[in-house]
Parts: structure tokens; sequence; C-alpha cells
């Protein structure tokens, strides 16, 4: 299949068109208007050579405009003879920059991977930014084929409307894996989307290691897959160049992807949704599951927000639930704690496991607690902060200095034993095969075929169906104690995930001091329902519902009251040295507004910063 099958070429335009300067500040994200003339070969999407404030500068085309001020200067040469837009791609970029007010410059330099001049030659573009179609064109066909098992409308309930709307609709779906299927079920919505001549852009939270779910769609359909996951600076932008040329129907990648050039798209399928991972960390912020929902309703594709947990926030957006027939998750058993985090229960669970994983989420062997040398509490004698025994030290564990007791600066202290270490001690004596503890820096991996494996947070992957005989989370009283608003609500993503690893005749124990707790009872049922309701009451007590718009603002002393204007649902200032930070969490409805505003006050100087979504 040749590019010039799957969508007509762009068109070039002429006359004032509007162009995005690639000056991502927020105080000049406006459109300026130039003069485009025939002989430059632009249209939508171009990078061209504009001048700006007296400097030649790069910006896009943004399409004809009839905003003409007295004096319009000229479009000086097409940069690319790429176009790295079409209207549906503009549309979501300034849905992005609305909802997360956010620079479109910005936006726009992330949808695409740097540019590598050079790919372009070799590629062959020609003027209107489609690539020559090469021999792996001629090898896209008939989606590949492989045993998935029963169909997914059997064995969930809306697995049918779900297939549709995928083959030839559009619409929301939140679907919850049994964990023997969490891949399948993704294969089997990819092939939905190319049985119904659609193309399909598959997200996972991270590329290292390949999760289960990229891999299998890798494996199934081979050739037809572009994989949209790390690289160098010149692959990446070479693949990407692939796909805007139509000679892939699936792309696999990480939160990039989500813009994806892609015609025909039918699919948005967000792995592991309740990921930290598929939040952006850099401006424009953006979540993977939102921008996902915008491409759908922007482009009519179904999108599936996949996960053994959903988040709150995919719970509570319109859309239809995808569910297993029936319990098929592992059962859980709850413990209280033992002497250490020794259960007696789980203790005897692992002295008959052959493949067992123990998820710790304390490092180290243990937190000093008290100076043998004078008698006082432990503090850090830099910071004050908590000291820790890890790897045969102790260090601070807030500025990671060596541990000197605050008072008297001596170096010996009592330690409470509790943390992975120390787990894998005790584990060691208890275990009828070998103990492995893997550390925050060490590559993370299953448990082998006859092992038990410690670890936390880094070990928990996307490694598909492990089977395992016993999983065992340990601490987790430790979810409610942590600080941040979603702290909780990642625990018990971790937990879910952890506990897939199990085989369904496997057990999964957890320990706990509170066995009615919201979050352990999610686990127990296999049904997060119950987590949900919680939580959603819990953050709109704290003036953060779910579905408000949160942003972190830093300004001049001014800004509090500019802000307080706009009657957010929660406002909260506070001076940092010369400048005020705000905290705002708004309405959905008031975002546009306060993004007029923002961008007003960041041209008189109040806004220097605005950071959407923020962690709290």
């Amino acid at each position: 299949m040749s590019s010039a099958a799957r969508s007509p070429s762009p068109r070039n335009i002429a006359g004032p068109v509007a162009v995005c300067v690639d000056r991502p500040v927020l105080s000049l994200d406006r459109p300026f208007t130039y003069r485009l003339s025939d002989d430059v070969a632009a249209g939508v999407g171009s990078l061209v050579q504009v001048p700006f404030h007296g400097r030649l500068v790069r910006g896009w085309v943004l399409g004809p405009t009839e905003d003409l001020p007295k004096r319009t200067l000229a479009v000086k040469k097409a940069v690319s003879p790429v176009r790295f837009f079409d209207e549906r791609m503009l549309e979501l970029a300034r849905w992005v920059a609305e909802r997360y007010v956010a620079p479109l410059a910005a936006v726009l330099g992330a949808m695409v991977p740097p540019r590598v001049a050079g790919e372009e030659e070799v590629s062959g573009v020609d003027r209107v930014g489609r690539s020559a179609p090469s021999a792996r064109s001629t090898r896209l066909g008939a989606p590949a084929s492989a045993a998935v098992g029963p169909p997914l409308s059997d064995r969930y309930a809306n697995g049918a409307p779900l297939l549709d709307a995928i083959r030839d609709g559009a619409g929301a779906f939140v679907l919850r894996p049994a964990p023997e299927d969490e891949a399948l079920v993704a294969v089997g919505c990819v092939r939905a989307a190319l049985d119904g001549g659609r193309s399909a852009v598959v997200l996972v939270p991270e590329a290292d290691p390949l999760p289960g779910t990229a891999a299998a769609v890798l494996e199934t359909f081979g050739d037809e897959v572009a994989m949209f996951l790390g690289g160098s600076k010149r692959s990446r932008y070479r693949m990407w160049l692939d796909i805007a040329a139509g000679r892939y129907r699936v792309v696999v990648g990480t939160r990039p992807a989500v813009f994806a050039p892609v015609a025909g798209l039918g699919l948005v399928y967000v792995a592991r949704e309740s990921h930290a991972l598929h939040r952006e960390e850099r401006s424009p912020y953006f979540h993977v599951r939102d921008v996902a929902l915008a491409r759908g309703r922007i482009g009519g594709a179904a999108v599936v927000m996949s996960a053994p947990y959903p988040s709150v926030e995919a719970a509570a957006t319109e859309h239809v639930a995808v569910t297993p027939r029936g319990r098929r998750w592992p059962p859980v058993e709850v413990v209280p704690p033992g002497p250490e985090g020794r259960a007696p229960r789980l203790v005897a669970a692992l002295r008959s496991a052959r493949r067992a994983f123990l998820y710790s989420p304390l490092p180290g062997y243990g937190v000093a607690r008290v100076c043998r040398s004078c008698g006082e509490p432990a503090a850090c004698a830099v910071c004050g902060g908590m000291l820790r025994a890890e790897e045969g030290a102790v260090r601070c564990s807030v500025c990671g200095a060596s541990g000197r007791c605050a008072v008297c600066a001596a170096s010996d202290f009592g330690v409470a034993p509790g943390g992975a270490e120390r787990v894998e001690e005790w584990a060691r004596r208890a275990a009828s095969v070998p103990v492995t503890r893997i550390g925050p820096d060490d590559p993370p991996r299953p448990p082998g075929q006859a092992e038990v494996l410690v670890g936390g947070v880094e070990v928990v992957k996307d490694f598909g169906p492990l089977g395992l005989d016993l999983v065992g989370i340990l601490d987790a009283d430790l979810a409610a104690r942590r600080p941040g608003l979603s702290a909780r609500e990642r625990a018990l993503a971790t937990w879910f995930e952890a506990a897939a690893w199990a085989a369904p005749r496997g057990r999964v124990i957890v320990q706990t001091r509170t066995p009615n707790d919201p979050a352990v009872q999610a686990l127990v049922a296999g049904r997060p329902e119950r987590f949900h309701r919680f939580e959603a009451a819990r953050r709109a007590e704290a003036g953060f519902p779910v579905g408000a718009a949160v942003f972190r603002v830093s300004g001049t002393a001014e800004l509090q009251d500019e802000l307080a204007a706009l009657e957010p649902r929660l406002l909260v200032g506070t001076g940092l040295g010369d400048q005020t930070v705000c905290l705002l969490a708004l309405e959905p409805g008031g975002v546009a507004t306060f993004g007029r505003v923002a961008r007003a006050l960041a041209e008189r100087g109040v806004v220097t910063r605005v950071e959407a979504e923020p962690h709290l």
C-alpha cells in the first residue's frame, strides 16, 4: 500500500498565513501573519523561515488568515519539504495548548522528534511532504494471525461493542484485562482495527525493558509495526518519516507516539493507563490518557484505557467498562505483619513456593533510631534528615550525606531492621530455593524458574503472565503514610500489577494492620470501584476533585490577586524569594479563560511559569 493510496497530497497555499514562530514562551503564544508566495511551495504544517524582531527564525504554517496587520513581512523560504502536521493534528495541538496552558510552539515541538535534514534527503521526501514508497510498503497486507484464545467478545462484558467501535466506530473504553490476558487483548484490539482497514497506536509507559504488551503486538504483526521506542536522534526521525509516509499501520511507542502521524486511525490503546510514566514531566506537561481521548474525539477513533488497576481519572471519564466475565483474579489473603514484617503465614508459604516475588517498597536494611555514642535520636548532621542503613553504610535519606550524628558527629547507630535488604536476609532462611534481591540500580527482571525475588516498585514491570506460586506485598500500610495526593493510588496500582504475576491458583499475601483499608479491600476483591469512590471523596475534600484542572503558577507579588478574580475552586499562594507561587484548581470549563488570562499576564511579566497537573 503506497502513501498515495492513504491520503491526498497536502496542497500548497499562498497569501496571508498565520505562522507559529518557534519561540515556546507564553508571552509570545499567538500566531503572527506573514505573506506566503507561490514559489515557496508550503502549506499547513510546513516549517518555514520568517523574519521576527530583526532575526530570521523558524516557524510552522498554521493556515490562511484574515488577520491582516498594517505591515506584513514575507516568508523567506521553506526549511523542509515535510508537512509536520495536517488540520486534524493541528486541532489536537491547539487542544493540548489550551488544556495545559502551554505555548503552541512547545506542543508542535513535542509532536515531532528533533529534525535531521539528512534523513529527509535519504528518504526521498517530495515537495508535498510524502516519502517515496519503499519495499516495506509492498508487504503490508492482511494482519498476521496468531492464536489468542477465545474471542474478546466471548470472555469480556462489552467486548463485542469494543471490537465494533475499533473496526468502524469511536468511543472511550476502560478495559480491565485478566492477568493472563493483558497482552492478548491488546493484540485482539489491534487486529480488530486492521480488519476494519484502520490503523492503530499502542502506547506503553516505558521502553526498557520492552513491555510484554509491546512485544506481543510486534511478534503478532511483524513488519506492519513501527517501534517508536527510544533510539538515536537520527533513527527516531527516520521512523517518524516512515510513519508519516504510511509505511506502517501499527505504531507502538511511549508518550511521543500519541502524536504519531498515522492516517486512518481507528484505535489508540493506552497500556497500563495508571502508570506514572504516562505523564510528561516537561512543558507541555500532557498526560497520554487525556491526549489520547482528545485525539479519538477529533479523529473518530476508539480509545482503550487498559490497566489491571485503572486510575480514578480514567474511571471518571465518560466510558464503557470492559471487564472479564466472572472472577479471573488470584485469591488475595490479608494477614497482620509479624516481627519485622514476617507474618507466619507468609513464612510458611515461602517454604513451599518454587517461584515467588516479595514486594518490599522500602530500600535498605533499616532506619537508624539512636546514636550509640551519645544516646540521642539519630539525625543527619548536615540537614537533620532521617538516616537509613543501605548496602552496608548509613546515609541520610534526604541529602545523601554519610551518616553522622547531629549531636556528637559519631557514626555508630542502633538500626531498626526493615527494608528490602532485611527481607532478603530472612527470606533466605525460610525459602527452599535461592533468594535474590533486585536493587534500585539493577536491571529489572522476573523471578527465575526456581527463585524468590525481592524488590521494590522498580521491579514491577509488564513482563507478561508469569504464573508465580506466591506474591507477597509487604509494608502495605506505608501507602497511607506516604506524602502526595496520589501516593495511595500509585501504591495500589503497583499492588495490582504485582498481584497479576501470581498464577490463577497461586497465592497473594498482603501484610497490613488495616485490613479494611479501601485500597487493601480493592485488591482483595480484584475490583477498584470501592477505592475509586473513597479516593474521589478524599480528593474533593482536599480541594482537588477528580476532573479538576490543577496548575502551579509562578510570578510576581500581584499574581495571587490576579488569579483570585478567576474564582477558582482552590487557590493557595506562597512567597518564594522574590517570587509568588500559586496553586489553583479549576473546573474544566474555566481552563480556557485561565489560559487567556495567564497569557496576558505573561506579556505583562506577572506570570513567569505555568506548570499543569503538578505532582502534589
